[in-house]
């Protein structure tokens, strides 16, 4: 029987903006990929709402602690959002026996908020 695993996580965007004017680079390469930067364009809703699908992610693997870059939030030809992992993060979901993974993100203007799920078999 096919089992689900969900993650949700919100954060507040001045968070992440704070974090970025205090340690610039070494925040932004530590938590996401080129990719992501690049689509992003360092606006910081974006960047807060893939924080939040990264957090929404390990929670869903049940694991705290994975590599923030090797979970990868990419968007499909429609600007719909999906997942990429990589390294230990995508041994740890095939660990868990998760297929595959669904994620939605939104974005006030105070907070970004992520959920993910994992059909596991």
């Amino acid at each position: 029987m096919p089992r689900r695993h969900v993650g949700i996580d919100i954060i507040e965007i001045p968070r992440i903006e704070q974090a970025i004017s205090r340690w610039r680079d070494i925040f932004l390469t530590r938590i996401y990929t080129d990719a992501e930067l690049e689509s992003c364009c360092n606006a910081a809703p974006s960047l807060a709402a893939r924080f939040a699908a990264k957090e929404a992610t390990m929670k869903a693997i049940g694991t705290k602690g994975l590599r923030w870059r090797e979970i990868e939030v990419v968007s499909n030809g429609n600007g719909a959002p999906s997942l990429r992992l990589h390294g230990q993060t995508l041994k740890k979901s095939k660990e868990v026996r998760i297929t595959e993974f669904s994620v939605t993100m939104s974005h006030s203007k105070d907070n970004a908020i992520a959920m993910v799920i994992g059909d596991a078999v």
